[in-house]
């Protein structure tokens, strides 16, 4: 590879990296913060709070992908024309289109990861996480097993727990059923076990007595063990219908006979998103480099070209946004949403000119790109 290839990629390659990693950080804690109550209300750590936010970041770099892309062509080929490098390539011979390749070659690696992620590391990561949100939300486990709190897990049931022991052994147990005030229920016990059964989870309490209160009379019983069934309070998670942000490829443009057509519309429509979102890394790369390569040199800065090129990345992805919409009501919309994403391409392509300057003779590559290549 050439010097000024090698020089420009590099650059394009960390000014990409930094701004994707700075934008999925800033919307990764956005979301973050969203599953923020299952640490506050249901006594989840730190840890399992992350491994759940951290399945996100896949669908967050691929959102996030082209328009940092953008960012990072606009602001390192701004640099190198106002730093004059740009101009001193261009007296060396190299046309508008050689300047603009290293940057297409980083718009085709960034493509092909988007690709890999939409394909297959998002719907991967996105199962894993409807799975473990699910898994938070409805199993006894983060429900019960808060110590020192009063806990409520279905309106109607009170659970304190004292102290809970690393081998999952808890300690002063006081459950409260007033779900049905004709009959109050008040159990206690020394310790107590989630135990999981074929029949379901089951609290197992030790040592212990119960209350209960029916029509104005105490019954007492105390116990030795006492087997509570709790699997009302849960719900499996493997139950949950899928999201269409889980599945993959073939499956999103398969009609399923058993669902709605709106239903199957809207698979089509994601699928095609998967399709159409990573080529826009190399259209938006397209029209930065259309935008600032052409015009002529100017000391005092460039940022017309660069307000110009951010509007019409703006107008691109809004467009491409609101077609994603239409697309899951009136499926033939993506056509225009294929031509929203190829025409500008096309058009920027042109703009760039010179192109029969790729096939260059011995003679005219050593008068060019051979002045620099070194």
């Amino acid at each position: 590879m050439y010097q000024y290839r090698k020089y420009i990629v590099r650059h394009l390659v960390h000014s990409t990296l930094l701004i994707t990693l700075s934008l999925t950080s800033i919307v990764w804690l956005t979301q973050a913060l969203r599953f923020i109550d299952f640490i506050v209300n249901q006594g989840v750590s730190i840890m399992v709070f992350l491994q759940l936010t951290l399945l996100l970041v896949p669908s967050l770099v691929l959102m996030i992908l082209p328009p940092a892309l953008f960012c990072s062509v606009l602001f390192v080929y701004n640099k190198l024309k106002i730093d004059s490098e740009l101009i001193v390539m261009q007296a060396a011979g190299l046309s508008k289109w050689r300047l603009a390749i290293p940057a297409v070659q980083v718009a085709t690696g960034v493509t092909i990861l988007a690709y890999c992620i939409a394909l297959y590391l998002q719907p991967v990561s996105y199962s894993r996480f409807r799975d473990m949100q699910s898994f938070l939300r409805n199993n006894y486990v983060s429900l019960l097993l808060q110590e020192g709190v009063f806990s409520n897990p279905v309106p109607g049931l009170t659970v304190f727990i004292r102290e809970r022991t690393k081998n999952g052994v808890l300690h002063g147990i006081l459950v409260h059923d007033n779900r049905s005030p004709e009959a109050t229920v008040t159990m206690m016990a020394e310790e107590a076990k989630l135990v999981e059964t074929p029949e379901g989870p089951r609290f197992l309490l030790l040592n212990g007595n119960r209350q209960e209160v029916h029509n104005g009379k105490l019954s007492f019983l105390t116990f030795q063990n006492y087997t509570m069934d709790i699997s009302l309070y849960t719900h499996a998670a493997s139950a949950r219908p899928p999201d269409v942000q889980e599945m993959f490829l073939s499956d999103l443009l398969t009609t399923d006979s058993n669902l709605t057509p709106q239903e199957n519309q809207k698979r089509y429509a994601e699928g095609q998103q998967r399709i159409l979102w990573p080529a826009y890394s190399l259209t938006l790369t397209m029209v930065a480099l259309a935008v600032l390569l052409s015009g002529q040199f100017n000391r005092r800065g460039h940022w017309q070209r660069i307000a110009i090129a951010a509007a019409l990345c703006v107008v691109i992805v809004f467009t491409e946004i609101g077609l994603r919409g239409l697309m899951a009501s009136h499926p033939p919309i993506v056509i225009v949403a294929y031509l929203n994403l190829l025409v500008p391409c096309l058009i920027a392509w042109w703009a760039l000119g010179d192109h029969t300057s790729l096939i260059l003779s011995p003679r005219g590559r050593g008068q060019g790109e051979g002045a620099v290549a070194t």
